[in-house]
This record gives C-alpha cells, structure tokens and sequence, in this order.
C-alpha cells in the first residue's frame, strides 16, 4: 500500500513518528511535497507574487501527480494553535484540495481526527473520509 501524508506545514514535526509506525507495516509513505524544506513557500513570497502563485501552481500539480499513484491520503489534521486560539483538527486550503484530488481519483482518505465543524464540514463528509481518531493499525 502506498499513503501521501497530507497536511498543515505546522504538523511536519509530527510525521516522522507517524511514517515510522506506518512503515513497520509495509506501508510505502510519502511525504508532503515541501517536508524536506518548510521555508519553500516563504522563499517564493520573498521574490515576488508571481513567483509565489506559480509555485503553488507547481505544488498543486505535484501533489495531485502524486495522489494520482497512491492508494490513499492520511490527512494529519490535528489542533492548530494560532494568535492564542486552537483550531480543532485543522485542515487549511492546500489538504482541503489535496483530499478533494484524492477524492476526484478515488483514493481513499484516512482523516486522523474527526471532522473539524466549520463550512466546510459537508464537503469534507462528502469525501466519505474513513475517521481513525489516531490509530494507525486502521489505515489498510
């Protein structure tokens, strides 16, 4: 089975642990396309707006050719902490396209918490996601 960790660049120190687990069963894991470097998307604001658009024209691409081989996503969508308010199980603009790329695909989609309330709960639920609240032995 081959799963595309999916999630807020906030959550990355939260993933190293996670593809271990899902490696010791046999799972192929790959990892968000900026993983290896955070700062990407800073340094594409640092030179300019249009640099910046077409390189999240270029992320959006690259992920969706990644979903394209997976047999599923795991959405990491854990508690955000921001300006002193937490976000409960958060998924931000990028995971939300990701989880619909994979939906389009027919891949399956693992959320790791439940759905977060907000406006976009009945898109997501129309995802038909499988909700594992955390545990990793569900995700085959």
């Amino acid at each position: 089975m081959k799963v595309f960790i999916i999630c807020s660049k906030k959550f990355y120190s939260k993933i190293e642990e996670i593809k271990n687990v899902l490696e010791k069963k046999n799972i192929k894991v790959f990892l968000p396309n900026c993983y290896d470097d955070p700062t990407a998307e800073q340094k594409a604001w640092n030179q300019g707006a249009e640099v910046h658009q077409k390189f999240k024209a270029a992320m959006y691409k690259q992920s969706e050719d990644t979903i394209r081989e997976m047999d599923a996503v795991l959405v990491l969508n854990l508690d955000k902490e921001k300006d002193g308010e937490t976000k409960k199980n958060y998924i931000g603009g990028a995971t939300f396209l990701e989880m619909y790329d994979a939906f389009r695909l027919g891949k399956k989609i693992f959320l790791y918490n439940d759905i977060p309330t907000g406006m976009l709960y009945d898109e997501i639920e129309g995802f038909n996601p499988i909700i594992i609240n955390g545990n990793l032995e569900l995700i085959k």
